[in-house]
Parts: structure tokens; C-alpha cells; sequence
């Protein structure tokens, strides 16, 4: 029976054999990685494939191996700045490893351990979580299958799982220390109503310092980690403004649409009315328009920790579990006086 019209027939490996002259294992072996094959053979191989259209199929491969060379990547909150650059510097870091990364988009009203699971049927190679901290049953379930789990910036799951996590705290103790050296004596942190495990761990150690300092400090939680979250909080900064005089932002993205309305819908000066730090050192911190002071935690330090501990636990299934800590630095700029003689 003829292919239906506009359906092009599946090509297979014994099709580009029989159009190269070759054996169905020459076909296999051009396409495998490091096996023994003439170069006269490869590149007639190579020429049917391409006049045929062939490709290999990766996923059935993957059922001989055991492992394909997926590595599923699940994260959330791709509109931020911070985070789409991290999942860049991941799937191209895991392109030059020799695997294929699979993005899944763990949104709040998805369950991590549902996209976990189904990474699994597709035989990944490992799975690196940037979104929720998932559960300890799906941990276990892929030690048990295998599959090593990266998770980046979340709590310990309860399971043995590796994890790469930035110096938060150490960052929000900083932040008051640099507000404090700038001349501020009434404090504010600006934060999302659902925070993360980070993000929620800069607020407590921020507060801390605070309250150890004996300096009042407002919490204000409000909205999304956003720019129009910090522009609703700018809001609620402006409502208590006789009572605060410096400002911390848990995330950048948060501390931009603050500045903009402070500046812009209240009339208020930065620095010289109030200051702001922010967290993480976007790119667009730096723009002119912001020119924000902030702390940076490095995309690239995040992304070589998270690789160099999966690539290990490939290697070496037996490993105990490994905690990787990346420091964090204070980057000033405009949006804060500095201490007195800087």
C-alpha cells in the first residue's frame, strides 16, 4: 500500500546501508561514539545519511545502553534573569561534556517529583533540579535506579543527593553590615510572599544581623519575585518611609522594579533619600539606568560546581554525598553611599 500523500517514509539504518554499500553494522558503528571504522566507510555512510535524511535514534539506542546521554534539567522561573542564565550556562556546559540536556519547566502548580519521574522513563543520564527541592522518595528512587540528582540552591531533600548552594547567609549578614557602613539606622528587606529556600535564608540572616545589631528592620513580603512584585513593594516602602532609611532586596529582579518605584511613582532620591542593595548581580544590575549595588553569587562558579559534582557521580556511584558552597561578594555601585571616606 502506498505512504500516504505528505507522509515521508521512516528511513532506517538498513536503508542508508544498502545506499552506501555497506553492512548495517558499519552503518552502527560510523554512528558510535570511538568505534572502529575506515574513513573510505564512514564517508560514504555519512553521504547516504545525509542524501537519505537519516537520523539515529537516540532513545532506542538507549534502551541497549541502559543510559542514554540525556541529562534532564528542571527548572522554574525562566523569566528571570539570574535563573535563564544559569540553565544556559548548564545545557552548554553539558553539551561540551558529551550529553544532551532535556529541559523540564517546574512551575508552581507542576510537581517536581512528577517531572523527576518522568525524566526516568527516558533513561537520563543524571538530573540537575534548579526549580523546588524535590522529595525524598523520587531522591531515592533515582540512587536506586541509578540516575545521579543535582540540586542547586534548595534544602537538604533527606536523601544522600549532592547539592550546590551559594553562602546566602553570609550574604544577607553582609548586606545589613554594608547598609549599616553606608550610614543607614532603619532597615527594610523586601521579599517574595513565597520565597525560596535562598531567597528566605538572605531575609533570616539578614534580619538576624539586624536584630543582633539592635536595628529595627520591616520585613515586607509582597508578590512574585518580579519586576512588577518590587514595584508593588515600592509601595509598601513608601508607606513606612519615615521609618526606614535603607532598603535589602533578596533578588535583583525584586530591587529593579523597586528603584524604579521609588524614583519614579514616590520622588525619591537613590541614595541620597534612601539606599537599596540588591542579591545576585544580573546583568541589567549594572546597566546605567539602575547602577545597583548588590551581591553577586557567579552563574559560572554555580554551573562548573554542579557539573564537576555530577560528572564525579557518574564516574563514581559510591561517593558520599558532597556539599559544594560558592562564596558571594559585594559588588557597589550608585544605589548605595558606601562607608564614610570611600
Amino acid at each position: 500500500m502506498p505512504d500516504a500523500p505528505g507522509h515521508k517514509k521512516t528511513v532506517n539504518s538498513f536503508d542508508v546501508a544498502r545506499l552506501a554499500g555497506v553492512s548495517r553494522s558499519a552503518v552502527s558503528r560510523t554512528f558510535t561514539d570511538g568505534a572502529s571504522v575506515s574513513k573510505e566507510t564512514r564517508d560514504k555512510v555519512i553521504a547516504a545519511a545525509r542524501e537519505l535524511g537519516y537520523r539515529v535514534n537516540v532513545l532506542a539506542r538507549s534502551l541497549h545502553k541502559q543510559k542514554s546521554d540525556l541529562v534532564g534539567v528542571v527548572a522554574a522561573d525562566l523569566d528571570n534573569p539570574f535563573r535563564s542564565e544559569q540553565i544556559d550556562l548548564l545545557s552548554k556546559g553539558l553539551l561540551e561534556c558529551g550529553f544532551r540536556p532535556i529541559l523540564l519547566r517546574g512551575e508552581k502548580s507542576t510537581d517536581v517529583a512528577d517531572l523527576i519521574g518522568s525524566l526516568l522513563q527516558y533513561s537520563v543520564a543524571g538530573v540537575i533540579v534548579t526549580s523546588d527541592t524535590p522529595p525524598e522518595e523520587i531522591c531515592i528512587e533515582c540512587l536506586e535506579n541509578g540516575v545521579p540528582l543535582v540540586v542547586v540552591n534548595k534544602r537538604d531533600p533527606g536523601a544522600p543527593v549532592d547539592r550546590v548552594v551559594t553562602a546566602f547567609e553570609d550574604g544577607g549578614r553582609k548586606a545589613y553590615e554594608h547598609l549599616i557602613a553606608s550610614g543607614c539606622r532603619k532597615l527594610a528587606v523586601v521579599t517574595p510572599e513565597r520565597s525560596s529556600f535562598s531567597i528566605n535564608g538572605r531575609a533570616l540572616a539578614f534580619e538576624q544581623a539586624a536584630n543582633d545589631g539592635g536595628v529595627p528592620v520591616i520585613r515586607i513580603a509582597w508578590g512574585a519575585q518580579t519586576y512588577d512584585g518590587g514595584l508593588a513593594a515600592a509601595e509598601f516602602v513608601h508607606r513606612v518611609r519615615s521609618e526606614v532609611d535603607g532598603v535589602f532586596c533578596t533578588a535583583d529582579y525584586l530591587a529593579l522594579g523597586v528603584l524604579d518605584g521609588l524614583r519614579h511613582i514616590h520622588g525619591l532620591r537613590v541614595p541620597q533619600d534612601i539606599q537599596v542593595v540588591g542579591y545576585d548581580d544580573i546583568p541589567q544590575a549594572a546597566w546605567k539606568a539602575y547602577d545597583l549595588t548588590t551581591f553577586s553569587q557567579s552563574r559560572h562558579d554555580l554551573c562548573e560546581a554542579t557539573l564537576d559534582l555530577l560528572m564525579q557521580r557518574l564516574e563514581n556511584p559510591d561517593l558520599p554525598q558532597q556539599v559544594r558552597v560558592c562564596d558571594v561578594h559585594l559588588v557597589q555601585r550608585a544605589t548605595t553611599r558606601g562607608p564614610a571616606g570611600d
